[in-house]
């Protein structure tokens, strides 16, 4: 069931989200090369803490980190390692959250560290790009279908390809909500968008094939085919008029996180 938010609940979810922002820009600002995934976690955790959020994706169904942190073939939940060490020319994705007063922010950016190759750079930043045309689309009395199509077309257009077995969805009192947010689908079809709905979009893009394949740990989430893939998440609410962007600190060259605090 969608839950539809009134504006008390719009404000709650305004301050999970920016501290949610904040977290991810801070640790996108932090990679360095020779670090491994679990210190780049601790450092987004120390950070939720710090400004008085609960990091929502820690102990959810199970997962034991802060942050889902996964590089190159890697396309989502790559679990916190001491032993993943990050080196120059890999592509990191964070996604990551923070609980704030009973409401759950959600989002998540892929990185370059250092220089990278330039197939490895336009993948990047068509799944920006598609994560925004997706947005486009997210408006009172279009579709979720709408959406899909957006991101998908604009994905397959540069010549890669779309993961169908997850996808976006709301976001509120829970983590994951209602509806279903789909990277593709058909223009027109699907649960119609109204004034109050808040919904994670988050292309997960592949560099080849969309083929997938998880690991024995129960978690992580590689291309088949061994191809880069990337991965980009804002968290929107609907609104009458106009969509707002959550979690648009995080993409926000201005904002600096180390000034950050939850008001």
């Amino acid at each position: 069931m969608i839950q539809i938010k009134n504006a008390k609940e719009l404000d709650g979810m305004r301050r999970a989200n920016a501290l949610s922002a904040a977290a991810l820009k801070y640790g996108g600002e932090h990679i360095e090369a020779g670090m491994t995934t679990w210190e780049l976690d601790k450092l987004i955790y120390d950070f939720i803490v710090k400004h008085g959020g609960i990091p929502n994706f820690k102990g959810l169904y199970g997962f034991p980190g802060t942050a889902c942190i996964s590089l190159n073939d890697t396309i989502i939940h790559g679990i916190p390692s001491h032993d993943i060490v990050i080196r120059p020319g890999d592509i990191v994705s964070i996604d990551t959250g923070a609980k704030v007063d009973g409401f759950n922010g959600d989002n998540a950016c892929t990185y370059g560290v250092g220089k990278i190759d330039l197939e490895a750079q336009r993948l990047l930043d068509v799944t920006k790009a598609a994560l925004y045309k997706g947005i486009e689309q997210a408006k009172a009395g279009n579709r979720i279908g709408d959406i899909g199509y957006a991101v998908q077309s604009y994905c397959e257009d540069a010549g890669f390809s779309v993961v169908r077995e997850f996808v976006g969805h709301g976001t509120g009192r829970e983590l994951h909500e209602d509806p279903e947010v789909p990277n593709y689908g058909h223009q027109g079809r699907g649960p119609r968008l109204v004034p109050g709905m808040t919904i994670a979009i988050e292309p997960m893009i592949c560099q080849y094939d969309c083929k997938i394949t998880q690991s024995k740990d129960g978690w992580t989430v590689k291309t088949k085919d061994g191809g880069l893939a990337a991965h980009f998440e804002h968290s929107n609410a609907i609104l009458k008029d106009h969509t707002e962007i959550m979690t648009r600190f995080w993409d926000d060259p201005d904002f600096d996180p180390e000034t950050f605090s939850l008001k």
